[in-house]
């Protein structure tokens, strides 16, 4: 049992509503918050992120993603460096040694839905994308004032986990 110090009024207070998915699409957005989280089995860690939609209609809204830094699989610890990577190019930051670093910097993000697995619901899944995918992403866009253009192609490159070291 937990007695309060006062009555809680939960009419004062606004509750809590369920978790909605951010939908598909391309975000501005930037890293709010950061930390070292040891995982549920305690045999590594992870960095955790809380990133801040920038703009439209989810600003402000919060999407969250977590990169398995330590771990025995030497495959988890290659696609966590790989996505910090990408997090680095996105932001223009390529040395860090403090998650901080990255805070507060605008970029933007590929958000995808990841079907259902292990018992879990669907889930959104990040992709950091950086400044020149980026930029070509809104040029295609086209903007109320002026017609359409087709814009070129992004550079097609292999993915990362298929480049040989």
């Amino acid at each position: 049992m937990a007695r309060f110090d006062t009555s809680f009024d939960a009419t004062s207070v606004e509750p809590t509503t369920a978790y909605e998915l951010l939908p598909a699409g391309k975000y501005r957005a930037q890293i709010v918050e950061s930390e070292m989280r040891v995982t549920r089995n305690g045999m590594g860690q992870f960095l955790w992120l809380m990133l801040d939609i920038l703009e439209g209609e989810h600003k402000g809204r919060k999407i969250f993603d977590q990169l398995n830094l330590v771990n025995p699989n030497p495959t988890t610890v290659e696609i966590a460096q790989r996505t910090l990577s990408a997090i680095c190019h996105a932001t223009g930051k390529m040395h860090v040694s403090d998650s901080e670093e990255l805070h507060l910097i605008p970029m933007t993000i590929q958000v995808k839905i990841k079907p259902p697995k292990n018992g879990y619901g669907e889930s959104n899944a990040i992709a950091y994308l950086p400044p020149e995918r980026a930029a070509t992403a809104r040029a295609a866009k086209p903007t109320p004032a002026a017609p359409a253009t087709p814009a070129a192609p992004p550079k097609m490159t292999s993915a990362p986990w298929n480049k040989k070291s």
